[in-house]
């Protein structure tokens, strides 16, 4: 109600919401914290679907639905940062939008609608803002989606027994789940109340000026692993080819086949998903350093073992922990090797 989606208007409107605004400061502060608390809670869900197994049958289409809920966010994230028209907020949407122009043929056509022009100016704010209020609530009706096949498929458990005794919600997953909550809620107002600014950038509190380019350029923090991705590869396609695969090869998993499904009986998974846990922190430190040495050599690194994890460690993993013989797409060719080193 007191945002203004234009170029002249929009940087004084936040500020207007902050000073002025009775608690406005509060509701600016709670949405752009609660953005970061969103990203913090789905890492950590995804985290644990890829420890326990979460992704495979019968629980493919759900899996799937919740990584298209993982791609929206991150739209509706990003358009969300353009629109206080700081600094960061133009050039991240200048950067960001020049990525779809590696599709061929139609990639400058593409990005000229998306600006509504030749560069990010009004038309874009105005398209952004709509569609950052409008895009929650596709995200809604993918949840309430998500949510109808969990209740199809029923909830795993960390045992994953076949047999096992369901315990009631009540008193049970009830108190567990306000525990966590009340744990949440004191960590989400510490932010509010104490560091509000802390998960944001200093030059988003400066007026967008086209003219003037950032020394350095990045993203919200949650996009810095994916961003770090994009960097490490000189050419621009392969970058965003890699960047987008980085994403999308979550949602293929379920082709993986996995015959002891959760990591608490299987050390050598658990080895490589900590290690995997840990590569992705660092992708996002690295993300939010200058691109130079030795930032840049190890984002290199960090990339190639993000999809080691996925092509080799996990088949690795799922082929010791079993003692069924191992065919995977992208290592068939060496499932013999693999099967004779195991018997000597």
């Amino acid at each position: 109600m007191h945002y203004t989606p234009h170029v002249d208007l929009a940087f004084d409107s936040v500020e207007h919401i902050m000073r002025d605004v009775n608690y406005g400061w509060l509701l600016r502060y709670a949405h752009s914290n609660g953005a970061s608390m969103f990203f913090i809670v789905v890492y950590i869900h995804i985290a644990r679907g890829l420890y326990y197994g979460s992704y495979l049958y019968p629980r493919r289409l759900l899996w799937s639905t919740g990584i298209l809920i993982f791609l929206l966010m991150m739209g509706t994230g990003f358009i969300g940062y353009v629109l206080p028209w700081g600094q960061m907020s133009f050039w991240g949407a200048t950067v960001i939008t020049n990525l779809v122009t590696v599709v061929p043929y139609v990639g400058e056509d593409i990005v000229h609608w998306l600006w509504g022009g030749f560069s990010v100016d009004n038309a874009t704010l105005n398209r952004f803002f709509s569609l950052h209020y409008l895009l929650p609530f596709v995200i809604l009706g993918l949840v309430l989606l998500h949510l109808i096949l969990l209740h199809i498929d029923g909830s795993g458990n960390p045992l994953y027994f076949d047999n096992y005794n369901k315990v009631s919600f009540y008193p049970y997953f009830y108190v567990k789940d306000l525990f966590g909550f009340i744990l949440f809620l004191m960590f989400f107002s510490y932010f509010v109340f104490f560091i509000p600014n802390y998960l944001g950038h200093s030059d988003n509190y400066i007026r967008a000026n086209p003219m003037v380019t950032p020394t350095h350029i990045v993203p919200e923090w949650y996009f810095l692993p994916f961003y770090a991705i994009l960097r490490s590869i000189p050419n621009k396609l392969n970058g965003v080819i890699a960047m987008v695969a980085a994403i999308l090869i979550l949602a293929v998993l379920f082709l993986n086949p996995v015959f002891v499904k959760s990591a608490q009986f299987r050390f050598r998974y658990k080895l490589c998903f900590w290690t995997f846990v840990g590569n992705f922190l660092l992708l996002g430190w690295l993300g939010a350093q200058p691109v130079e040495y030795p930032y840049t050599e190890l984002g290199y690194i960090a990339f190639h073992a993000h999809f080691l994890y996925f092509l080799f460690f996990i088949p690795y993993a799922n082929f010791w922990d079993s003692n069924m013989d191992f065919y995977w797409w992208p290592w068939s060719y060496v499932n013999k090797f693999f099967l004779l080193f195991k018997q000597k």
